[in-house]
Formats: C-alpha cells, structure tokens, sequence
C-alpha cells in the first residue's frame, strides 16, 4: 500500500505527493526508464485531484527526476546534479548571445485565464487571472524570437501599464515591482512551429526551432513563466556556469 496523504498538515497536497513520488524514485522502487503510473491512476491511488497530480508531476520534471515523452507517457530519468555550479552572471532580458542588438514588438500585454497547464506551469489556481506578454524580437527587420511571458496578475498588476517595448521586464519586476528573482529554471527543446509562430517568424509551419521554457522564481514562490522561440539559424542561448569554492 502506498503511503497516504495527510490532510491534517498544513504541508500543501501536492508537496506531500512530490515527496512520495520522489522517495519511490531515489529508493529504487521506480528504477530509471521505468514509466510510471498514469495521472489517472495516481489520482486513484493518492485520492488527490488531477490538478494535484499534475503539479507534482511537473516539479519532478523541473528537478530532474522525470521526464516526458510526448505521446508514450513519463519516465525516471538519470538525474544528474552539478555539483557546486551556480549561475554566475545576472538576469538578462535576452538570454541570447553578447553583442548582439534587437529591435521589439509588443504583440500583446494583456489578462487571460490560465489554459493549456498553464496553471500548473506556474503553481497557481485555475481561477487566477495572468497577466500575458507576447513579444517579437528582431534584427535588421528579420524576426528572431518570439517571446511569451506569463505572470499572476496579483503580483504586479500596473504591469499592464509599463512599457515593456522598451524596458527589460526583469528590470520592471525586480525595481519597480520589488519582486527579487533569486532562481531560474531553463529547459530547452526543439519544437515544431505552429500556423501562427510560423507567420511571425517567417518560417513555414511545422519548421523546427528552438524552444526555451524558463520558471522564475522568488524565494519558493514562482512568479513567472517565459516561453522562447527562436529561429535555429539565427544565433544562440546564452547560459553561463561557474564552480563555487
């Protein structure tokens, strides 16, 4: 039998499976390259929400333990830490390559209801309104990369009204908005670009292209979720590691 949940601590639902699941694998009971159960069946078996699946499932990712197949389900993966690596430079509005100057539009600055994980993605109720960034980064007139950004419109909601053509969203947030990024995430992938993205980079659908996903962090809490496209050809990420003594 598995190990219950507790509903009388104040410890949130999902913590509490992230810690469950997360056991089973650093103990061997799932072995790397296994897959596990199904959301349904751990719903099931946890008597939790999908919801609560989901999120859990999602930081287990993030931290390396799992990861997902699109169209086969997830796995344990080897986990790998590096120790003593920190990053060492600051948080810039690009993670692109030095020396390199874009032009921006601002494609969007709005409010949405989460859809798509979207809720999960960023560790938040269904019901909470984000606040939503779309941006098209440019060089010499050619698209680039385009940039979508989502934030809990409870934390900053003069956000809307800020300039963000213009101005570094890390710079808003952390200066105008006293929200202190102290952790990022970064995940890269090749995606295959939709209709849409197609268009606004100048690339035909179903092109491959670079995909950044980045969780920022403040403290514990999440307080952003960016996601990057990028033209394959065109220049490079950018992530910088150093070794602390």
């Amino acid at each position: 039998m598995p190990k219950p949940i507790d509903r009388e601590k104040s410890q949130k639902l999902y913590v509490q499976l992230f810690e469950l699941l997360k056991e089973k694998i650093e103990k061997g009971e799932w072995a790397v390259g296994t897959q596990i159960p199904t959301e349904e069946e751990l719903c099931k078996k946890y008597e939790v929400s999908k919801a609560t699946v989901r999120i859990a499932i999602l930081d287990l990712v993030r931290q390396g333990y799992l990861t997902r197949q699109q169209g086969k389900g997830t796995f344990v993966c080897k986990r790998i830490i590096p120790e003593g690596l920190a990053m060492s430079t600051g948080f810039k509005e690009l993670m692109l390559e030095a020396g390199v100057n874009f032009t921006t539009a601002v494609l969007a600055q709005t409010v949405l209801m989460p859809t798509d994980d979207l809720d999960v993605k960023l560790g938040i109720a269904e019901n909470v309104h984000v606040i939503y960034i779309k941006r098209l980064r440019s060089m010499d007139n050619e698209p680039v990369l385009l940039q979508e950004s989502y934030i809990p419109r409870h934390l900053c909601t003069l956000l809307l009204k800020e300039d963000v053509e213009n101005n570094s969203l890390f710079d808003l947030l952390e200066y105008k908005f006293k929200i202190k990024i102290t952790r990022v995430t970064d995940y890269i992938e090749i995606a295959y670009l939709t209709k849409d993205e197609g268009r606004l980079l100048g690339l035909k659908e179903g092109s491959p292209a670079l995909l950044l996903e980045q969780h920022f962090y403040a403290g514990e809490s999440q307080i952003m979720y960016m996601r990057s496209i990028k033209r394959p050809e065109r220049f490079r990420f950018f992530i910088e590691l150093e070794r602390k003594t």
